[in-house]
């Protein structure tokens, strides 16, 4: 078929040589006008111009260089001709116009056709399907279409569209769209929600999109390890006991199991909620043996810590204990009393004032406004001390689920407004600055005094240097206190001898010769 082609252009080419050697010049390049992309089964128009060239013209629309679509002639000087197409799924590809006239020939540019397939049938797939996965593991959403091409993709959370830009209020959430597809690496419980997808071509005209239903996302948490707790009722003569089993993080539907002395005593499934509660029988001050819940889900299977179902009634002497609260400048502006109790599992307390009686929350409205019960009425706190709160506390208790138990009463204790003994830190600043300035006075006191010493040591060194001295030199020559007068002088002989006693052994025996 190449080849039978090939044969045909060839009388083409060569008559364009001759009409070449003959002198003929070419035609000015025609221009081509159409779309880009077009609907499958949709009408499009091609618009061949070319300007400058003479009637008769003919136009052919070629696609993929040389296979002919449509031909059109102009005999009117137009100098345009117009092709109707209507696109198939063949009708892609590059197309271009040539222009015969009087022996000359032009071709146009390439126009590159798309033939889009209309969008439809958008739906949401999750892997895993269905869409219900615990914290931290991978979430894929694929936004896939039953027929559609060059297509782009937008991707909803909760209705709102989820985008790249660092601005978004999605962002950290780091749900990053790449291509159809939306994948979530390590899920948690922020993820879940509504997910859906608008799936579409933009077009200069007529763009189509088609969007999904939404699909609802539920990321379980990891069940955190049950408490347990019981309480106690009366229920005419006799008790009743309740046991609590919860876990304060997790999934519902959650199903809880309670044990007795290592036995299943009950099971209840919590749609709802993570609690579950389990009656049992109780006697006050009897062991009733050791129990133990555990939660089960379809990933965990968690147990709690043992607990003794034991009651203590009341009993013992309360104590009242009190702790007075001050302020940075020492005034006293709180004071805190504790009821101590030495046997009891479920006390109820009662406070009172110079006897008369402090209403419980539970009993109604408190006639002191300045009065406030924490840990179950143990603790009072008296937030503010004035005379009128001034007096003797007292407190007692009973057994919470026993109305008709005897009460136990403390030793009243005095509670009232005191000035504590402390020093501000004006008063603390001056003492320490008296405190200082005494230390450097005795400091310069202990200093100059050794100093003194200093020098009466050196003197004393002195003068004992300077007796030896002397000694050692009296000892070497003979001191004459007066100068000899002629009177002492006899002159027998014309000498006189001089006392000599002073002089030193080996010159005793010379004689002191005195010639006038």
């Amino acid at each position: 078929m190449k080849k039978k082609q090939e044969l045909c252009l060839l009388p083409v080419l060569v008559v364009a040589c001759l009409v070449s050697i003959m002198g003929g010049s070419p035609l000015p390049s025609p221009i081509l006008i159409g779309p880009e992309k077009a609907y499958l089964n949709s009408k499009v128009v091609f618009q061949c111009r070319s300007p400058g060239s003479p009637p008769p013209n003919t136009y052919e629309l070629l696609k993929d260089g040389n296979h002919l679509v449509a031909t059109s002639n102009d005999l009117q000087d137009d100098q345009s001709a117009t092709f109707f197409l209507k696109i198939s799924v063949t009708s892609e590809g590059s197309y271009h116009c040539r222009v015969t006239a009087g022996g000359n020939m032009g071709l146009s540019g390439t126009v590159r056709l798309q033939v889009v397939i209309p969008v439809s049938g958008t739906m949401v797939t999750s892997d895993p399907d269905p869409p219900i996965l615990y914290e931290g593991l991978r979430l894929t959403l694929t936004c896939d279409v039953t027929k559609g091409s060059h297509l782009s993709y937008t991707w909803f959370y909760n209705r709102q569209e989820v985008t790249s830009s660092p601005t978004s209020p999605l962002t950290p959430l780091l749900l990053w769209p790449v291509g159809n597809t939306l994948v979530v690496e390590r899920v948690t419980t922020k993820h879940a929600g509504n997910y859906s997808c608008i799936a579409g071509t933009r077009m200069q005209t007529n763009s189509r999109f088609s969007s999904s239903r939404e699909i609802t996302v539920r990321v379980k948490a990891y069940l955190s390890v049950p408490q347990i707790s019981f309480t106690i009722s009366k229920e005419g003569s006799s008790y009743r006991g309740n046991v609590t089993c919860r876990s304060s993080r997790g999934t519902p539907p959650v199903t809880f199991y309670l044990f007795l002395d290592d036995k299943e005593v009950g099971s209840d499934v919590a749609t709802e909620s993570l609690v579950a509660w389990f009656p049992v029988a109780m006697v006050p001050g009897r062991d009733m043996g050791a129990v133990r819940c555990t939660v089960e889900s379809d990933a965990q299977r968690l147990t709690s810590r043992p607990l003794t179902l034991v009651v203590v009634p009341v009993g013992g002497s309360p104590k009242v204990d009190v702790e007075y609260l001050y302020r940075v400048d020492s005034k006293m502006v709180a004071a805190r009393l504790q009821c101590l109790l030495s046997l009891g599992t479920f006390p109820f307390f009662s406070w009172s004032l110079n006897g008369f009686p402090l209403l419980h929350p539970s009993e109604g409205d408190s006639s002191h406004p300045s009065h406030a019960l924490a840990d179950g009425g143990r603790t009072l706190f008296l937030t503010e001390i004035t005379l009128e709160d001034s007096g003797y506390y007292r407190c007692r208790a009973r057994d919470s689920y026993d109305v008709t138990s005897a009460w136990v009463e403390s030793q009243p204790v005095l509670v009232r407004v005191t000035e504590v003994a402390t020093t501000t830190i004006e008063v603390m600043a001056i003492v320490f600055c008296c405190f200082l300035m005494l230390t450097l006075a005795g400091g310069v006191a202990c200093v100059m005094r050794m100093l003194n010493r200093q020098r009466d040591i050196v003197a004393s060194s002195e003068q004992r240097a300077r007796a030896a001295n002397e000694r050692r030199f009296s000892e070497h020559f003979c001191i004459i206190p007066d100068p000899l007068s002629l009177s002492d002088i006899t002159t027998r002989s014309g000498v006189k001898q001089v006392d000599t006693s002073c002089v030193d052994s080996d010159v005793e025996n010379q004689t002191l010769e005195i010639t006038i």
